[in-house]
């Protein structure tokens, strides 16, 4: 495996413009995520000529992402659609996003809709040698009472593969959702990380003392999204996991969460955690003597 088989890169909307990328490229991130929400609101053909010169040999495009509810919302279809006939375009072969759901129900409840927008949507990725990551976000959903994404539990990752019998689809993971569930992450690496086409950089740091005292649904604070390497995740091992199954792909930062590094600090702690993934993944390379 060669070092940079898994690159350090960052999260940016095209709608931050050009300027915005120049200045992210410049501070050493590997990859983007070009993200959009809910609508593309850039003119993909021309942010693709000015995202590749301003990335030049620096930098690549990770993957395209498009967060929405393509459950409940047809034009989120369409913007799918677009993406996925998009990407190689940018250099990739990866969309991610939400899978949707039917919001206010049990997540069962969406798994009927989920096959008639996700059966197409995934032959047209084989079509086109594109995969589908699903990112592992409850959006403050349950089980028995969705919101926008279904793609959030083990048990509905399972569901959704039976459903839509595709490896075009698989997984944007990260531990810091998982740890808001009071999973441990690691194990569950391990066994799902043939089926993890990306990975967002988010951590999480529990409260394990509130818990104790005040319980899941006694109204206090007891997790908080965190940036990697201010959250409880060791990312060494997350990274050695990856490198032993031969994975090869992106780990994005997903900033703008951490309760602390934010506002005038949010690049401060990307940056930071940037360095600190670098580090994780061995540090600089230097070549076997001969």
């Amino acid at each position: 495996m060669a070092h940079d088989d898994i690159r350090i890169g960052t999260l940016c909307p095209p709608s931050k413009g050009v300027s915005y990328l120049k200045a992210l490229v410049g501070l050493g991130f590997e990859s983007l995520q070009f993200n959009f929400w809910e609508k593309i609101d850039v003119d993909l053909k021309v942010w693709k000529k000015q995202a590749a010169e301003a990335m030049g040999d620096s930098a690549v495009c990770s993957s395209l992402g498009m967060f929405g509810n393509p459950l409940m919302k047809p034009d989120q279809v369409k913007a799918w659609e677009k993406c996925i006939d998009s990407a190689r375009d940018f250099g990739c072969d990866l969309v991610c996003g939400f899978a949707g759901a039917i919001d206010g129900k049990p997540v069962t409840d969406s798994l009927k809709q989920y096959k008639k927008v996700w059966g197409p949507l995934a032959k047209r990725a084989e079509d086109k040698g594109v995969r589908i990551a699903f990112e592992n976000c409850d959006m403050g959903g349950w089980h028995h009472s969705a919101s926008w994404n279904i793609a959030h539990a083990p048990s509905m990752w399972e569901a959704m593969f039976n459903e839509v019998d595709s490896q075009a689809i698989g997984l944007e993971w990260e531990p810091c959702h998982q740890m808001v569930s009071l999973i441990d992450p690691l194990p569950q690496l391990r066994k799902w990380v043939h089926r993890i086409y990306h990975v967002h950089g988010k951590d999480a740091t529990i409260d394990w003392a509130s818990l104790r005292e005040n319980g899941l649904r006694g109204g206090k604070p007891y997790v908080w999204h965190r940036t990697p390497g201010f959250g409880d995740t060791n990312w060494t091992d997350v990274i050695s996991i990856l490198r032993m199954a031969k994975w090869k792909g992106c780990i994005d930062i997903e900033g703008w969460h951490d309760p602390v590094y934010r506002e005038e600090l949010e690049m401060t702690g990307q940056v930071f955690a940037m360095e600190y993934l670098k580090k994780c993944r061995g540090g600089m390379f230097v070549p076997n003597p001969k």
